[in-house]
Parts: structure tokens; sequence; C-alpha cells
């Protein structure tokens, strides 16, 4: 058996895993678009940054210990479980008295219960995320798959429930939080792997330096991914807040399902060939293509076809996401390539270089997202977050690469058909829209006739990604 058969099946499993899961959260969210309003998302979204902002700081990144750890993982999992367990007993702490005081400054009062609601998912978190990397670390991604069904069945039957039943913005906070906890539960009894509390001081002071810096570059990378929602709410409102957490929620589909694929074993597949530079070049080329070839025309569709898109799915009350929307599309696909790229950098142990590129991006957001939430709304949040990742961030990431060891050529080669074929497909889509208005029609046509231009350039590489074994 060779090194990278458990890396194919495990990126089998977390494909159809994904598939799965965001199949039906895709169908939940069509739902519930048609029960709830843009003001109860807006709610929500301010709910979730605080939840995100948690879980960034939760067990202060050392859970990614037991994926790169050289020795047997079990010696060191009592001792992150109970770093895990108490900062998330104290991050909660923080958010029960200090929700109130977030909702506030959002301009959003009425968000204080539902962020004190949401947040208990830190407390789940420091319970389950040992034994979840843990299940990463041996590619076990068919228990994933059951896992991460329980917390669809379960999160969407009581979201749209008490959805139904009028509980507005409350519905998605405990039918999130009710997921999660009955997920972790089914975590732990399928995988046999209970918390268990423990402490090492030796152990502590080596897991948290090398967790501090991750713990750092995950809360920068979570201001990244909500301060344009910090600076939407208080200057456009609750209303656009929800439209744009709709839109920035589409344009994140391309990271959410391919990205999210390749994440559950892109950083235990780097770390098993770190020592090899010929291997790890190999086998970050047939990432970076395998990622590239759907996420091109995913995000060309969303981003050209971005009214069509949104009216289609969620009515026209939703149409003014489309103005953002057709922006965050080109976001999605620099989200894509640095989540891979921060994966390989970390199983390197470069997780301090990833640190000053989160706080690069981040201060560069601070300055340009206000300028364009004041000037053009929405549509003009959208622009500065597509032109900072464009201009400035991936070309600070593919120097950290680079400098790695990874040739230029190897990054730029496994992109070259995926590009052709988006180019073909940008032109489809261009005359369509010529010809038709925005409606279904348009969709259907620009959608299928721009993958019949674009599958031509990829298809001869479906071979050379079957040697990722």
């Amino acid at each position: 058996m060779t090194t990278r058969s458990p890396i194919r099946r495990a990126l089998r499993m977390s494909l159809l895993n994904t598939v799965v899961g965001k199949l039906g959260t895709f169908a939940t969210g069509i739902v519930l678009a048609r029960l709830l309003t843009p003001h109860d998302f807006g709610v929500y979204a301010i709910a979730f940054v605080a939840l995100i902002a948690l879980l960034s700081l939760n067990e202060l990144g050392v859970s990614l210990a037991i994926v790169r750890w050289p020795g047997d993982p079990e010696r060191i999992r009592p001792t992150v479980t109970t770093i895990s367990v108490a900062t998330s007993v104290l991050v909660y702490a923080l958010c029960w008295f200090g929700a109130p005081v977030f909702a506030d400054a959002m301009e959003v009062p009425e968000a204080t219960g539902v962020v004190r609601v949401l947040c208990v998912g830190a407390l789940i978190d420091g319970l389950s995320a040992p034994v979840a990397q843990l299940m990463n670390r041996e590619f076990r991604q068919g228990l994933r798959l059951f896992v991460d069904l329980s917390n669809l069945l379960v999160t969407t039957g009581v979201t749209v429930s008490l959805a139904a039943t009028g509980h507005g913005a409350w519905s998605l906070a405990w039918g999130q939080i009710t997921g999660n906890a009955v997920s972790s539960l089914v975590l732990f009894g399928l995988s046999r792997k209970w918390p268990r509390l423990g402490f090492d001081r030796k152990l502590a002071r080596e897991l948290v330096s090398f967790g501090l810096p991750l713990a750092g570059a995950s809360l920068l990378m979570v201001a990244m991914w909500n301060v344009d929602k910090v600076f939407t709410g208080p200057l456009l409102g609750a209303v656009a807040l929800g439209l744009y957490l709709q839109a920035f929620n589409l344009a994140s589909w391309p990271v959410n399902v391919f990205s999210l694929v390749v994440r559950r074993v892109s950083l235990a597949a780097f770390a098993r060939v770190q020592e090899d530079p010929g291997e790890r070049q190999a086998v970050f080329a047939k990432m970076t293509m395998l990622l590239a070839i759907p996420t091109l025309p995913v995000c060309t569709v969303l981003g050209l076809l971005a009214l069509p898109v949104v009216t289609t799915l969620y009515g026209y009350p939703w149409a003014g996401s489309a103005v953002a929307l057709q922006f965050l599309a080109l976001l999605g696909v620099v989200r894509v390539a640095s989540e891979l790229a921060y994966d390989f950098l970390v199983a390197l142990g470069r997780s301090r270089t990833t640190l000053w590129l989160q706080a690069g991006w981040l201060v560069a957001l601070l300055v340009f997202l206000p300028v364009g939430a004041m000037f053009g709304g929405i549509e003009g949040v959208g622009i500065a977050h597509a032109g900072v990742a464009v201009v400035l961030v991936l070309p600070a990431y593919a120097t950290a690469v680079a400098r790695t060891g990874i040739s230029i050529r190897a990054l730029a080669a496994p992109l070259v058909r995926p590009v052709l074929g988006t180019v073909c497909m940008v032109a489809v889509i261009l005359v369509v829209r010529w010809f038709t208005e925005p409606s279904l029609l348009q969709l259907l046509l620009g959608g299928v006739l721009g993958l019949l231009a674009y599958a031509p350039a990829v298809w001869p590489l479906r071979k050379t990604l079957g040697v990722l074994k």
C-alpha cells in the first residue's frame, strides 16, 4: 500500500461528506430565505461573528498539534483536551458578559440573547475539537460523514421548525447549537474516543508554543472574514447586512465545498511529505489542480450570473444581494487558494509566516472596507474585499509558498488548463448575457453553455489527478 492511498480514500469520503452536507444546507437555506427576512439574517450574522471570533481563540490552536504530532497522539490528547476545555469556558464567560456591549456596538441590541445562545457552540467545540482532529489525522472521513450528517439533520429539523413558527433569528441559533451537541455525541460514540482530561506541564508549554501563532492567525482570519460585516451593520443597517450575508454565503460555496473537501486531509497529507521536497511539491501541485478545476467555473457563474442566481434561489426580495455577489465571487477564488497555501505553510512549521500574512490582509481590509461601504454600499464592500484579495493577498501567498522551495512553475503549471477553460467560459456567458434578460433561462443557458466551453480544456487532466492515491 502506498503512502498516498489513504489520502485518496479520505478525499473521496470527504467529497461525499461535503456534497451531501452542502446540498442539505443549500436546500435548507432556500427554505429559510422564504421563512425569514433579511433583518433576521442580519441579527444572526452579528451572533455568528461573535461565535467565530470565540472559536478562533477557543483552544489556542493546540488541537492542530494532534494532526502533525510525530509520535503517538494519545500522549498529548489529555493535555490538549484540558487546554481546550479551559479556554472554552473562559471565552464563553467573556461572551456572556460582553454580548450586550457587542450587540449595542453593532447597533442591533436585540441580538444580545441570540449571541449568548449561539456562542454555546464554543463550549461544545472545546470538548470535541481534539477528537475531531484525531479523526482527521487517521483519515477517518467515513466516520466524519456520519457525524456531519447527524448535525445536518438535527440542525435542519430544529431550525426550519422554529422558523416556520415565527421564531426569527432565534431559530438559526437554537438549530445550530442543537445540531452541534448531537453531532459531538455521535463523534464520541462512533470513534470510541471520549474526552479525556489530563495535564503535562512540559507538553503544555510545547503545545501552546506551537498553537499560539496558529490561534493568532486563526483570529486574524476570522477578523478578515467578518470585518466586512462589522462595518456593514453599523454603517448600512441590519437589512443591508442580511443582504450582504446572503451574498457572502453564496460566494463562500467554493470554499465550503471544494476547499473543505481538501482541507480535511491536506494538512495531514502535507505533514507526511514535509521532509521530501520532491514529494511535497508534487502533492501541492496536484491539490492546486484539484481545487482549481471546480472552483473557477463555479465562481465564474456566481460572478457573471449573480442576479439570476440570487433571484432563482432565494426570490426577488433578495435581489439586492447580487450587487455584492458579483465581486465576492472573485474573493471566493482567492480564499480557496489561500487556504490551501495556509495548510501547506502550517504543515511545514511556518505558522508565524501565516500570522504575518493574515495580519497584512486584515490591515488592508480595515483601510479599504469602510471606504467601500460609505461610497458604494454593499457593492462597495464587495469591490474592496475582492480588490484587496487579488492585488495584495494572492501575490503574497504565492511568494510565501515559493520561499519553501516550491518552484514558480509548480505553482503555475496546474492552473494553465483551468484558466484557459475559464476564459472560454467567460466569453460564452457574456454572449448569453447580451442576448437575454436576467432570469432562470439566462442562468440555465449561461451555466450549461459555459460548462460545455470549459470542459474540453480540463478533460485531459483527469488522468493526472488519478496519480493522487
